[in-house]
């Protein structure tokens, strides 16, 4: 949750992170394709090699963890499935690339190994010894590698053995991409080249009245005929809806400040702010570290985080700290200036307390109850709730205080009859209930109720084809000798006038409309454009100035650009040769049967073993 409040993590606990490369291996003490130790064993196969119970499973609880690391809410059961899938495709995956492995001959050998740990650095752990100036401290690294413990020298040798062979893989597959100094050069153009211009805007919309462009009904019938999938409609359904908001109290947010004052109490009293910090904080990262958050610079922190840790003595516990994330208890270690600081932390999130998490529980259960033998608006007004009636669209099924309700939309499409109400459901931001009212299939909207867009839509056409006419005209009397200012004046258009900005900035006035801009960069400074159109609207552009990109400054980031850029190419070229594979290879997913729960009344919340 905190990783945006971290600037380093010790390196030991980098390692950490490598760990489940080769959990595989070393944690089971078994191949990813081979006789589980335990567990349930086949779950599935990859061209009839075994996807097994157990590295489907260190696969999901890795995925569920980090998800679950990246957000304050429970993780929801539509999250869950996700996973799920997720950790599945992860290994088959795993299996396709060993296989391909096998297929081409690529292995690995102990000197390769001993020089990759000798030289090259897992990407997480370079930061650590590469310098400002970005040079690597390879005896730093030396002297790093002499002080790990044998089980974390296990897991970084098993690293390169999983990493070594599926970088020649990659090569292999990857090769032939070349980026030219061209194509580098045109590529940092069109990011860094500015233009500075004056437009004036032709405004179709609000220039002209409706009543002078009528629309005849044979034209808006014919355009409703070739144009059926702009009107087609998603099933709707029409659903009483009641929200029970997950978001702490002002009373949950008082006693989180007050757990924050009682945590800071007991170590002024002599408790290890380390072993609070595991104990208390919840962010996760930190707290394995005793709250380490390592070294980080100046303003990387929120507001109210950074102020006081610029602030504060060294050594000295601070007040509890609001911010966006909850309560925390900071002790800086080290500073060096206003530049950066070494600190340690305890976080405290605002989030229900158990009495108050177990009181919505208890709401959430009764609401259920009572919508058994009564109308979910009547229950909900016994439980001191409110509803609504909405409707909910089953293309995107969203709630407003609930966010998306891919369950409810389930229930209601596919289970409901009118005036049935469903269980309790559960999303990130709220529990919700609904009551089906009544359901409509997909289908296309009736020329009746189209008829009004379609005569907006061919009104604008009529004024944009005027908008250009009167464009053309400016653009002609320019070429025969007027001024671009007088002419536009007589017009009783203005004309807007720009600061330097890239192909890539949003322009006031124009917007981010690449047909637009484009032109305004195709122009010589001084030179007036042609009438330009966009989907929305039309503009004369006149180029004032024209910067031209640093190339100096190109040529000192040409192979950075160059890493990054083919780097780019393999991911999607590795990405697309993966997909191949998955293509025409023979998966089968066995999880339905084997995982399934011994309830089938009872929904899955977990796969068993978790």
């Amino acid at each position: 949750m905190m990783r945006q409040m971290r600037e380093a993590t010790k390196p030991i606990m980098l390692l950490a992170a490598l760990a489940f490369v080769c959990l595989m291996i070393f944690e089971w003490g078994m191949d990813i394709s081979g006789q589980s130790s335990g567990g349930l064993g086949e779950i599935g196969s990859v061209n009839r090699e075994s996807v097994t119970y157990d590295a489907y499973m260190a696969t999901y609880r890795n995925l569920y963890d980090q998800v679950q690391r990246g957000q304050e809410l429970p993780i929801t059961s539509q999250q869950i499935k996700e996973i799920e899938d997720a950790a599945f495709d992860e290994v088959v995956n795993a299996l396709l690339i060993r296989q391909e492995l096998r297929k081409r001959g690529i292995s690995v050998t102990n000197a390769e190994i001993s020089q990759a740990a000798q030289l090259s650095p897992p990407a997480d752990l370079r930061p650590q010894f590469t310098s400002a100036a970005g040079q690597f401290d390879a005896v730093g690294y030396q002297m790093f590698l002499a002080t790990l413990p044998p089980d974390q020298l296990v897991l970084l040798e098993a690293y390169y053995r999983d990493v070594i062979p599926r970088g020649k893989l990659l090569r292999q597959i990857a090769s032939g991409i070349f980026m030219s100094d061209g194509d580098l050069w045109r590529q940092f153009r069109d990011e860094n080249d500015q233009v500075e211009i004056r437009f004036a805007p032709l405004d179709p919309s609000s220039r002209y009245d409706d009543a002078d462009f009528p629309v005849a009904a044979d034209d808006v019938a014919d355009y409703y005929d070739a144009n059926q999938d702009e009107f087609a409609t998603p099933a709707l359904a029409r659903v009483v809806v009641t929200v029970l908001d997950k978001t702490p109290t002002a009373a949950d947010t008082v006693s989180m400040g007050d757990k924050a004052t009682t945590l800071r109490q007991e170590i002024l009293d002599g408790g290890d702010f380390a072993e609070v910090a595991t104990r208390e904080s919840s962010d996760a990262g930190s707290a394995q570290i005793g709250g380490d958050l390592g070294v980080f610079p100046k303003d990387r922190m929120v507001n109210e985080f950074d102020s006081v840790a610029f602030s504060i003595g060294l050594n000295t516990l601070s007040e509890p700290i609001r911010t966006s994330f909850g309560y925390h208890l900071l002790e800086v270690t080290d500073r060096w200036g206003q530049d950066s600081a070494q600190a340690r932390h305890i976080l405290i999130p605002f989030e229900r307390t158990d009495d108050s998490e177990f009181a919505l529980l208890m709401l959430a259960d009764s609401l259920e109850d009572m919508a058994e033998t009564m109308s979910l608006a009547e229950a909900a007004t016994n439980a001191g709730l409110t509803s609504a009636t909405i409707e909910l669209a089953e293309n995107f099924p969203f709630v407003q205080g609930a966010g998306q309700v891919s369950e409810g939309a389930d229930w209601a499409f596919q289970d409901a009859e009118p005036g049935d109400v469903s269980p309790v459901f559960e999303t990130q931001q709220a529990f919700y209930a609904l009551e089906l009212i009544s359901a409509e299939e997909e289908g296309f909207l009736p020329l009746g109720d189209a008829t009004v867009a379609i005569e907006a839509t061919l009104r604008f056409a009529m004024k944009m084809e005027r908008a250009t006419s009167d464009g053309q005209q400016i653009v002609d009397r320019i070429a025969a000798g007027e001024t671009f200012d007088a002419v536009v004046s007589e017009m009783g258009l203005e004309i807007t006038e720009t600061e330097f900005f890239s192909r890539n900035d949003f322009v006031p006035g124009m917007g981010r409309q690449n047909g637009a801009i484009g032109a305004a960069f195709g122009l010589r400074p001084g030179e007036i454009s042609g009438v330009v159109t966009t989907p929305a609207n039309a503009f004369i552009i006149q180029q004032m100035n024209y910067a031209v990109a640093d190339s100096a400054a190109w040529l000192s980031q040409t192979l950075q650009q160059r890493q990054t850029q083919v780097a780019v190419v393999e991911q999607t070229r590795l990405a697309e040769w993966i997909e191949a594979l998955r293509a025409s290879a023979r998966i089968i997913d066995r999880r339905a049967e084997v995982l399934a729960p011994v309830d089938e009344d009872a929904p899955l919340q977990m796969p068993r073993g978790f």
